[in-house]
C-alpha cells in the first residue's frame, strides 16, 4: 500500500538527518524531492501545488528555524500536511434517527460495489447492525447473482426480488427504482436497520447512468451515499469523482482495491478535489478486508511511521479474553510454555488476518519490505501441521520426542526430520526466553528487566546481591580452617585478627595529632 511514494519520502527525509540547522537551500530541495514523489504517484497536480507549497512556507517559518531537531520536525509537518489532505479526521456513517439508515453505492463499473457492498454488510454486522443488501443493479449481467453469493459469504441476507441480466445477450429487466423503493420498505418490515443499496455502473460516464442514480437517489432518499472508486487509477479518479458529484452529489468516498495501490494519487486527490470524506477502503479480496479510514493512521502508513492502533484494535477485537487470562496466570506461576500454548497462540494469530499484512503495519516494515513479500504464510500451516502430528503427551512434555518419534512426526506432517528438529530447537529457546521472564530476568542482551518483577538482565543479579548480604557478617576466607576460626571468633564477640598481606600485617591508621605535619595539612590525610 503507497509503497512506492512512502519509499520515495522515506529516502527524502534521510537526507535531513544529523542537520542541527536548515538552510533555504536544504528545504528547496526537500520540497523539490515531495513533489516529484508526489507527482510520480499520479497525485492531482493541483493538490500537489498546493501541498509542497504549505511544506515550504512551514518548513521555512520558526517551527523549524526554533527546533531541536530541525529534520525531524520537517518530518513532523509532512505529517500533519498529509492528514490535512486526507480528511483531517474520520468521518463516521450518519445513522437515520428513525427508521432503517440507508446507504446507497455509486460508480463505475469494475470499481467493486458489489463486492464492497457484502464487506460494508459485513462490517455493520461486527459493529452490532442488522443490514440487508438490496439489488437495484439489473443491467450488469449476473450482478443480482454475485451480490447474493458475496451475501451468503458475509452473512448478510439480500433483497432480489428481479433477477437482473443474466448474460450480456439478455435485455435487462426489472425497474431498478422500483426495486430499491421496495427494499427499504421491506427493510422497514422486517426491522432491518440499514439498507445498502447496490446500483449499474457503467464503462463510461453517460447521462443513463446518471439519470438512474439520481432517480434512485430520489425515491429512497439515502442518508448516506457512498462513491466507490478503485484506487489504483490514480488522479483519473479526480475527474470521475467530479462527474458523480455533479450528478448525484455524494457525501463520502470508498476507496477500493486499495492493497494494489503502490502510488497513492488516488486517495491523495479525491479529498482534496471533491472536499468530500475518505470514510472506507478496501484492502483485499477477503470479505473481512474491509475498514473504516483515518486519515492519521494511513499518513502515518505512508511515512513508515507504522499503524500500530489498528493492530491493537484487531487484536482486542480477534484475542480471546479466558485464553489470555489463562496464559497471563501460567506465566506468572512459572510454568513450562508447551506445544498445545504455542498452538492456542497461533490459532490467536490466525484470528487476526494475514501475517504479512500486520507485520506490514509495524514502523519500519519499509526497510524489510523484501523479507515480507518473500514471506510464505504456508510456512504457518507446516508449524501447525507438525506440532498437531505430535500426540497430547508429546506436547505436554517435549523432552521425550526423540529420534524416532521425530520421524514419525515429520512422515505424518508431511515434512523432512531436519524441519521437525529446527522447530524443538527454536521452540527449546523460546522455553528458556519465556522462563527468564517469568523470572524477571529480562531477555539476554537487553538492559533492565520486566518492571514490576524481581530481579534484572544479569541473570540473578538480585539473587546474587542477597546472598552477599547475607554473608557479609562471616567470613569469606577459602582457607577452611582459618574460615572455621574467623567465625568462631565472631560468634564469641572478639574482633578478628587483622588481615595480612604479602608486605606483612596491616598496621592501624597512626594518630595525626602524634606526627608533626604542617598547619592545614591533616584534611589531606582523612578519609
Amino acid at each position: 500500500m503507497f509503497n512506492s511514494l512512502s519509499d520515495r519520502l522515506t529516502a527524502t527525509f534521510k537526507n535531513l538527518r544529523g542537520k542541527g540547522r536548515l538552510s533555504e537551500a536544504d528545504v528547496d530541495a526537500t520540497v523539490r524531492e515531495i513533489r516529484r514523489a508526489l507527482l510520480e504517484a499520479d497525485v492531482a497536480v493541483p493538490v500537489v501545488r498546493e501541498f509542497t507549497a504549505i511544506i515550504k512556507e512551514r518548513a521555512l517559518g520558526s517551527e523549524v528555524s526554533e527546533a531541536l531537531n530541525p529534520g525531524q520536525q520537517v518530518v513532523k509537518i509532512v505529517n500533519e500536511e498529509l492528514q490535512n489532505v486526507l480528511g483531517g479526521e474520520t468521518r463516521r456513517i450518519n445513522l437515520a434517527k428513525s427508521g432503517p439508515t440507508v446507504i446507497m453505492l455509486a460508480g463505475l463499473q469494475g470499481a467493486g460495489k458489489t463486492t464492497l457492498a457484502g464487506k460494508l454488510g459485513k462490517w455493520l454486522t461486527d459493529q452490532g447492525h442488522k443490514p440487508v443488501l438490496v439489488a437495484s443493479d439489473l443491467q450488469r449481467p449476473n450482478a443480482v447473482t454475485q451480490l447474493q453469493v458475496v451475501g451468503q459469504r458475509a452473512g448478510v441476507p439480500v433483497f432480489a426480488p428481479e433477477p437482473g441480466a443474466t448474460s450480456e445477450f439478455d435485455d435487462p429487466t426489472g425497474d431498478p427504482v422500483a426495486v430499491a423503493r421496495d427494499g427499504v420498505a421491506h427493510a422497514r418490515a422486517k426491522l432491518y436497520d440499514v439498507v445498502i443499496v447496490d446500483t449499474a455502473g457503467r464503462l463510461g460516464i453517460d447521462e443513463a447512468l446518471m439519470r438512474q442514480a439520481r432517480d434512485i437517489r430520489n425515491a429512497v432518499n439515502p442518508d448516506e451515499v457512498l462513491f466507490v472508486i478503485d484506487a489504483m487509477v490514480g488522479q483519473d479518479a479526480v475527474n470521475t469523482a467530479k462527474a458523480f458529484d455533479d450528478g448525484v452529489d455524494f457525501t463520502g468516498v470508498v476507496l477500493s482495491k486499495l492493497d494494489g495501490d503502490a502510488r497513492g494519487g488516488a486517495a491523495l486527490s479525491v479529498r482534496s478535489v471533491t472536499g468530500k470524506p475518505i470514510m472506507f477502503a478496501s484492502t483485499g479480496e477477503g470479505v473481512r478486508d474491509f475498514e473504516q479510514f483515518h486519515p492519521d493512521r494511513m499518513a502515518s502508513r505512508i511515512l513508515d511511521m507504522g499503524d500500530v492502533l489498528t493492530l491493537i484494535e484487531q487484536a482486542e477485537k480477534q484475542w480471546d479474553k479466558t485464553e489470555a487470562e489463562r496464559m497471563a496466570k501460567k506465566f506468572t506461576d512459572q510454568e513450562d510454555f508447551t506445544f498445545e500454548d504455542f498452538l492456542a497462540q497461533m490459532q490467536q494469530l490466525r484470528k487476526m488476518g494475514s501475517m504479512k499484512k500486520m507485520l506490514s503495519m509495524m514502523p519500519g516494515a519499509a526497510g524489510m519490505r523484501e523479507q515480507l513479500e518473500n514471506f510464505d504464510e504456508r510456512e504457518i500451516d507446516r508449524v501447525e501441521a507438525i506440532v498437531r502430528s505430535m500426540t497430547p503427551h508429546e506436547r505436554v512434555a517435549p523432552k521425550i520426542i526423540n529420534g524416532s518419534r521425530r520421524a514419525r512426526i515429520a512422515r505424518g506432517s508431511g515434512v523432512s526430520v531436519s524441519e521437525v528438529n529446527q522447530l524443538m530447537e527454536r521452540f527449546a529457546q523460546a522455553q528458556k526466553m519465556m522462563k527468564r521472564l517469568a523470572q524477571g530476568k529480562g531477555v539476554p542482551g537487553m538492559p533492565g528487566g520486566i518492571p514490576g518483577m524481581g530481579g534484572g538482565a544479569g541473570g540473578g543479579a538480585g539473587k546474587k546481591s542477597k546472598a552477599k548480604k547475607k554473608g557479609a557478617k562471616g567470613s569469606r576466607s577459602g582457607n577452611p580452617a582459618k574460615r572455621a576460626q574467623e567465625n568462631a571468633a565472631i560468634a564469641s564477640g572478639q574482633k578478628p585478627a587483622a588481615k595480612g598481606s604479602a608486605f606483612g600485617a596491616q598496621q592501624d591508621q597512626p594518630d595525626l595529632e602524634s606526627l608533626n605535619l604542617p598547619k592545614g595539612f591533616e584534611k589531606f590525610l582523612r578519609k
